[in-house]
Formats: structure tokens, C-alpha cells, sequence
């Protein structure tokens, strides 16, 4: 057999072979992209593969969900509100606190962030499993000291030494109101039994989850006079694992917003039946001039327009509540209520 073609069959062939300008193009677009029709279905798939793709970071998982989170961001700063308020109470004079952050990280991140030395209190909060931990800078703790006793408005540079057992026993009063606020501030996801285990001044020699547990960050910045610091509370997560489901949004608002029970009801009735309130009894009311008034002398009589006859009005914590007629009772002046005047 022989496998010699014909010159005019090899030409043929040849030709057919090769593309044409158009084709060419047409391949090349293909390959770089720039066909509008090819280009804008590859974007869309890719946009499409990218919407179901979430980044995730091994070293700092988010295992407390967005709500969870902005709920505790909502309760904090009502808690520093208050906190803050009670501290300038104490101190007598005013205390600028604010919530900086919320974060969630690993407890070895929170850990090796803080200074050293520091007060790094240890904090039982039953029902919750394990501890929470309540870190402020000396910066601050040292003004405060100093406020407490008895010292002035001028700050001097912070040691940077351990708290003594002196210090650590005034600074007991901080961390006392701390802690009744912060329970104070849960009270409607979770009752805490809020009370200080121990206080270290080394941050790294304490380990109450292992280094790569997730924990939640709450930062505040306090400011006294030319004094500023930081405290921090770190919750950790295995710690509101239990009551998570709480810690929603729309679960913490029911909370806040639920109605009153016979049972609460009975119970704020309890607390404030031994409340102390004011009493007043308005006997009658007229004007005189200056004059007169610089004038009187014991025995004087001043002339009112009440009737004798008429009932007096007794008013509770500034508020009118009942009628009442004068009277004695076992020698002693006295009123005898008569009737409720209608209101709030």
C-alpha cells in the first residue's frame, strides 16, 4: 500500500486545518476573560460560591452568636451606667465610666494583654459553672486608694508594685459594689450569687480554662480627675454555655418586659412593707411679710383662714394622700384618718 496523497488533497487538508481570524479571537476572549457574556456568568458564580463561604479563624473561634453578643453589650452598659454612678458615691466625686468594648477571644490572648503586676480578682458566680475574672489596672486602683483615704484631687505617677494586704482590703470595697451591680445587671436573664475568691497580682500564674477557650471581653474605661484606666470582665464561655438560649435579643427584652405575677407582686409587697416613708400633716398655710416674721416673739399667735373644722391633709413622701382630723392619744398630739384622697 502506499501512503503518498495527492499534492491538491494535502492542501485541502491543510486548510481546513487552520482557524480564521474570527475563531481566533473568539478563543482568545474565551481564554482571558474579556467575552462580557462569559465574564459577567463567571462573576455570578463566583459572587454565588463566595455568599456560602465564611471565613474561620482556628485560633480565635466566634462560639457566642451576634445576638447573644449584643445582648451582653446592652446589659453592660447599663451595668457601667450604674456602676459608675455608685462608684462617684463612694469616692465623692464624679467617676466617668463607659463601656469601650465587647469582644470574644482566647483566654490566652486576655491573659498575656494585661499588665503585671495588676488585680486580677477571682470571682464565684453560682449557678454559673467555674469563675469569672475581674481585672483593674493599678493606674487606676492606686487614685482610688488614695481617695478613699482621704487624699486629694492631685494624681502622682502609680507604683508599679503588688497591692499590699492594707490596699487590697480597701479595694474589697470596689470590687463589693462591683459585684452587687453586676447582679443587679443580670438579674433578669440569671439570679448570681456574685462573691471574690482570691486576687492574684500575676495574670499568667492564673489558669481557670485552658489557653485556647473562647472568652467574652467586656472592657470599660474609668476616669477620676486626671486618673484613667482600664477594667476588664472576662466571662468565659463555658461559663453562659448553659444559659446561652437567654442571652437572645428578643429572649433578654421578654425578660425585662414580662408581666407582673401574683407571685412578684407578694414578693415586692414583703420588701417594701418595712420601708421607711415620710409623713407629713399640713396643720395650715399663710403668708406674712418679712416684717412681721423678724418681728414675732414667743407667744405670738399667727392668724390663718382654715376652719378648725376642716380635715388636714397628710401627705406621704411629698404626695396627698389622706384626710385626717387632729387629735390626743395616750397624751400624745396625734391625727386620726378620716378618708383617701383619690390619685396615683
Amino acid at each position: 500500500m502506499s501512503n503518498i496523497q495527492h499534492p491538491e488533497a494535502m492542501e485541502c487538508n491543510m486548510a481546513s486545518d487552520i482557524l480564521s481570524r474570527a475563531e481566533v479571537e473568539s478563543l482568545l476572549s474565551a481564554v482571558d476573560g474579556r467575552d462580557p457574556d462569559a465574564a459577567s456568568e463567571a462573576t455570578i458564580s463566583r459572587l454565588r460560591h463566595r455568599d456560602k463561604i465564611s471565613p474561620y479563624d482556628f485560633k480565635r473561634p466566634e462560639r457566642v452568636g451576634k445576638e447573644q453578643m449584643r445582648s451582653m453589650q446592652t446589659m453592660h452598659e447599663g451595668f457601667g451606667r450604674n456602676f459608675g454612678a455608685s462608684l462617684s458615691a463612694l469616692l465623692r466625686t464624679i467617676v466617668e465610666l463607659k463601656l469601650t468594648s465587647v469582644d470574644q477571644l482566647t483566654y490566652s490572648e486576655f491573659v498575656f494583654s494585661l499588665e503585671n503586676p495588676t488585680c486580677f480578682n477571682l470571682i464565684n458566680a453560682p449557678p454559673l459553672e467555674g469563675q469569672l475574672i475581674l481585672d483593674i489596672n493599678l493606674s487606676l486602683l492606686f487614685p482610688i486608694i488614695d481617695r478613699l483615704l482621704g487624699g486629694g484631687s492631685d494624681s502622682t505617677p502609680p507604683n508599679r508594685r503588688p497591692l499590699t494586704d492594707i490596699e487590697l482590703r480597701l479595694v474589697s470595697r470596689i470590687t463589693d459594689l462591683f459585684c452587687k451591680e453586676l447582679k443587679h445587671a443580670w438579674e433578669n436573664v440569671i439570679e448570681l450569687d456574685l462573691s471574690i475568691d482570691r486576687v492574684e497580682s500575676n495574670p499568667q500564674l492564673v489558669q481557670i480554662v485552658p489557653p485556647n477557650e473562647v472568652v467574652v471581653l467586656s472592657s470599660f474605661e474609668i476616669t477620676l480627675g486626671d486618673a484613667r484606666g482600664m477594667m476588664n470582665l472576662c466571662i468565659p464561655f463555658n461559663a453562659i454555655e448553659r444559659i446561652s438560649t437567654r442571652l437572645l435579643s428578643n429572649s433578654w427584652v421578654s425578660y425585662g418586659k414580662r408581666s407582673a405575677t401574683p407571685e412578684s407582686i407578694d414578693r415586692i409587697g414583703r420588701r417594701l412593707t418595712k420601708s421607711m416613708v415620710e409623713v407629713v400633716v399640713d396643720l395650715a398655710e399663710t403668708s406674712i411679710s418679712t416684717s412681721d416674721l423678724i418681728g414675732l416673739r414667743v407667744g405670738d399667735i399667727i392668724a390663718t383662714e382654715k376652719d378648725v373644722g376642716r380635715s388636714l391633709v397628710v401627705s406621704v413622701e411629698g404626695r396627698p394622700k389622706f384626710h385626717a382630723q387632729p387629735g390626743a392619744f395616750k397624751g400624745h398630739k396625734a391625727i386620726q384618718v378620716v378618708g383617701q384622697i383619690p390619685g396615683p
